[in-house]
């Protein structure tokens, strides 16, 4: 990974979840754990939830719904904020990410969450490990009704704090979403290698790739 010109970056825009959370908890959730409770809930066998939620899931990727807690229960008919609180013993924070955040905040950058994440979730999450501190703002793309995939989403939140694109630095671990962000303009961009701690290193792409968190603060 290279190192970063930090005194070419006012702005540092984080992803949440596989980025400063470890992904271990969502995938568990998504593919473990509500399959097996829907199966439970609706009567079924383990093997005909996912058959039932696998092309629900395919059809909705990438798309706003895809991310709403809302749209999840009443496509499933049931409470999917009570199941995530069933595993919310799993969130996370990714190794020194905390240290990396906090020296960001001191070397006086700007910094501010956009995630994917449904406001329950983000809620959820943050009840468990203190990320509000760090940053100037906290932003959900339910706030915008875009995904960050969609172009759509990076006009409003220009519109919303008003950053300088070729001095921001943004760290997410979709591809798809750093595309965007890249064609939106964002100059300084890194994926992550390893998201969930419980696979191994993911390929990613023409990204560099944050590995060590500790790594990005040289030169701060």
């Amino acid at each position: 990974m290279p190192s970063l010109p930090w005194s070419d970056i006012d702005t540092v825009l984080l992803d949440m979840d596989g980025t400063l959370l470890d992904l271990h908890f969502d995938n568990h959730f998504w593919l473990e754990h509500l399959p097996q409770r829907y199966a439970e809930l609706h009567g079924v066998s383990r093997a005909m939830a996912e058959q039932e939620l696998q092309p629900l899931f395919e059809r909705n990727a990438g798309q706003l719904q895809w991310y709403c807690l809302d749209f999840w229960s009443a496509e499933l008919k049931l409470s999917v904020r009570e199941l995530k609180l069933e595993t919310a013993h799993l969130i996370a924070l990714r190794p020194d990410a905390d240290t990396f955040l906090d020296a960001i905040k001191r070397a006086g950058k700007r910094v501010v969450l956009i995630t994917n994440a449904h406001r329950d979730s983000l809620s959820l999450k943050l009840e468990r490990i203190q990320l509000a501190p760090y940053f100037e703002r906290l932003i959900s793309s339910h706030d915008y009704g875009f995904p960050k995939e969609n172009p759509q989403f990076w006009d409003a939140l220009q519109a919303d704090i008003h950053f300088d694109p070729s001095r921001s630095l943004f760290i997410d671990d979709t591809l798809p979403i750093l595309r965007s962000a890249r064609d939106f303009g964002v100059a300084h961009l890194l994926a992550v290698r390893q998201p969930d701690s419980r696979k191994g290193p993911r390929d990613t792409a023409e990204f560099a790739a944050v590995e060590d968190y500790r790594d990005l603060i040289a030169g701060l």
